[in-house]
């Protein structure tokens, strides 16, 4: 007798998720044992290029495979052979992508580290401007477009479902990390303003990343981090107590040879 389609697809279902929540696992671990080691500070804490973008490649597995799962959870459903195999591609274009953020990041940073290194009141104008500008990209219509893609990507699976060949998984990928870029690359740039090893806001806005995608209320989820990264916008500009809370200190030369 022929087992019911629910009774075959679950279990690949949680197969699915639980391989990439252990494979997130270990990279939060990571992230959390390198930011205590290291600090938090402000622009690339003089980090060279290739640690920091080995840095960001963990801290990007970490926060964005389990905003993924449900999209390669679906994929999965369209995979009839070699499922294991093809599902690591898949994982592994997606992640390629956002590794690859980390190279213009670190320029940014590094354009930060010049212009408000040690200078407080540069570096709050700084954070303003950063948190203005994603608190409108938040609310605005490209957001929301990607945000759906995102949440609800069954047409893109469907067009790419008839690609045959060697990297059809890498070109899914690709496709999807690029509207996912789009829905999320502003709260990333919030990093600018709390610092690349802020541990909490890691954790802040990866729960953010993750709602928006997963739960029913994602996109109202979305609007109202908007709105909160144009209200803390106005506290920094008007407090400079709450300022001083947020923005991470000058990372000196010394501080980083004592690590």
């Amino acid at each position: 007798m022929t087992a019911p389609a629910g009774s075959v697809e679950r279990p690949a279902l949680r197969f699915t998720r639980s391989t990439i929540m252990a494979l997130a696992a270990p990279a939060w671990v990571g992230v959390t044992v390198y930011a205590r080691e290291m600090g938090n500070g402000r622009g690339t804490m003089a980090l060279p290029l290739r640690h920091f973008t080995a840095m960001w490649a963990a801290m990007m597995a970490a926060m964005m495979l389990p905003a993924v799962a449900p999209v390669a959870t679906l994929y999965a459903r369209t995979i009839k052979s070699d499922r294991t195999r093809r599902l690591m591609l898949f994982l592994l274009g997606y992640l390629v992508v956002w590794a690859a953020v980390g190279i213009p990041a670190f320029y940014v940073l590094r354009a930060v580290d010049h212009f408000a290194g040690d200078n407080d009141a540069a570096m709050r104008g700084i954070a303003v401007v950063t948190l203005v500008a994603a608190g409108i990209y938040q609310l605005s219509p490209l957001k929301a477009h990607c945000l759906r893609h995102c949440r609800s990507p069954i047409a893109q699976l469907l067009r790419y479902g008839n690609v045959k060949g060697p990297a059809r998984d890498f070109k899914v990928a690709f496709h999807h990390a690029a509207y996912c870029l789009g829905c999320c690359w502003a709260l990333m740039a919030l990093f600018i303003s709390f610092g690349v090893m802020n541990l909490w806001a890691m954790i802040g806005l990866a729960t953010v990343v993750l709602s928006e995608k997963i739960l029913r209320q994602g996109e109202a989820i979305g609007r109202i981090a908007g709105a909160a990264c144009l209200i803390t916008a106005v506290l920094v500009a008007v407090s400079p107590s709450v300022a001083d809370r947020i923005i991470p200190a000058p990372t000196t030369m010394t501080e980083m040879s004592g690590q």
